[in-house]
């Protein structure tokens, strides 16, 4: 049986998550951790785990610093809350050695940094987006720019409920990183963040990458090529948060049972050569 701890357990996310481990016959919930100003703490989070403020003293109770082999179950922390509580509950999960699973998005150049500095010592998963059919359009867009080259022009849209933070968001940076190495362009070079006003010519080279925000659209992500006299989409929408809840399980079941290193959906679907 895998234990899972929960960090942000009483977001969108966390209760998602935590509905499904609650219902998994592999998984159980070894601790739910919200903010410290959060206005549940010390209540039941399910099956009898109390919301807590304190990854350290949850992980202390479940395992000593760097002395991973007293828990006869694997340990796993699952992570979606903001970059800068992420980054904290990484240094806590490197002091005890305990395998992170990381659905956080908008970290910052430093803070990618530090996850690739702490996978030297412990598993990560790290994924701006952790369901299925997600990280397959992230392997097609690749697959598409490289046949279609730079005959085709590329732009992405994306469109998330108005409370999400971030723009645009981790997985439309993340299709326009593929489709950018695939066609041997350095996105910080040619990405374009919306248009206004007098820009002139859209020149070959640019990724347009759009954001909308409103409602509740959970999450809706498009790559289009567009040619002369014809236009390729390739379209993901999400209808509800089991899916991501769905991968991010799944992620931990590959983390808990890991080498150290830093990895993505795609080796924890094994498609990562295909």
């Amino acid at each position: 049986m895998i234990k899972v701890v929960v960090t942000g357990a009483m977001g969108r996310m966390g209760k998602a998550i935590v509905q499904q481990i609650l219902a998994s016959e592999d998984m159980e919930i070894a601790g739910c951790i919200e903010r410290k100003e959060h206005p549940l703490l010390g209540t039941d989070a399910g099956k009898g785990i109390i919301l807590t403020s304190n990854l350290e003293a949850t992980l202390q109770d479940l395992r000593q610093p760097q002395m991973p082999a007293i828990v006869s179950s694997p340990l796993v922390i699952i992570d979606f809350t903001s970059p800068e509580t992420t980054i904290n509950h990484l240094e806590t999960a490197c002091l005890f050695n305990c395998p992170i699973v990381i659905g956080t998005t908008g970290l910052n150049k430093a803070q990618n940094e530090r996850l690739s500095t702490a996978a030297e010592s412990i598993p990560i998963v790290y994924s701006a987006n952790m369901s299925l059919g997600m990280n397959l359009l992230f392997k097609l867009a690749a697959l598409t720019a490289k046949a279609l080259g730079n005959e085709y022009e590329v732009e992405i849209l994306e469109a998330h409920h108005h409370k999400k933070v971030d723009a645009p968001s981790g997985s439309a940076l993340k299709i326009a990183g593929v489709i950018a190495e695939a066609l041997e362009r350095d996105l910080d070079k040619v990405a374009v963040y919306g248009r206004q006003g007098s820009v002139g010519q859209r020149k070959p080279e640019e990724i347009g990458i759009f954001a909308i925000r409103g409602g509740d659209i959970i999450g809706e992500h498009t790559a289009m090529f567009i040619g002369d006299g014809e236009r390729l989409e390739i379209t993901h929408r999400v209808q509800n948060r089991d899916t991501f809840a769905s991968g991010a399980l799944r992620a931990g079941r590959f983390a808990a049972n890991a080498s150290p290193g830093l990895y993505n959906m795609m080796d924890v679907l094994g498609i990562k050569g295909e």
